[in-house]
């Protein structure tokens, strides 16, 4: 198992939603951006985040 490091991802939730949204997109065609010895979409988008090669913006701040 390989060690990553999220320390640009501010909660697990966060990266839950992130890993999954990009891994839909990896299922749909789109390219890697980063080398892995992955196979799996997840495991992709967990080493493009890692990486930081994955960002994104929270729409709003959550529900009150």
């Amino acid at each position: 198992m390989t060690e990553r490091n999220f320390a640009n991802v501010d909660n697990r939730f966060t990266l839950v939603v992130a890993a999954s949204k990009r891994a839909r997109q990896l299922l749909a065609g789109a390219e890697a951006t980063v080398e892995s010895n992955h196979v799996k979409p997840v495991s992709i988008a967990l080493d493009e985040i890692a990486a930081g090669k994955i960002k994104w913006v929270r729409t709003k701040e959550g529900i009150k």
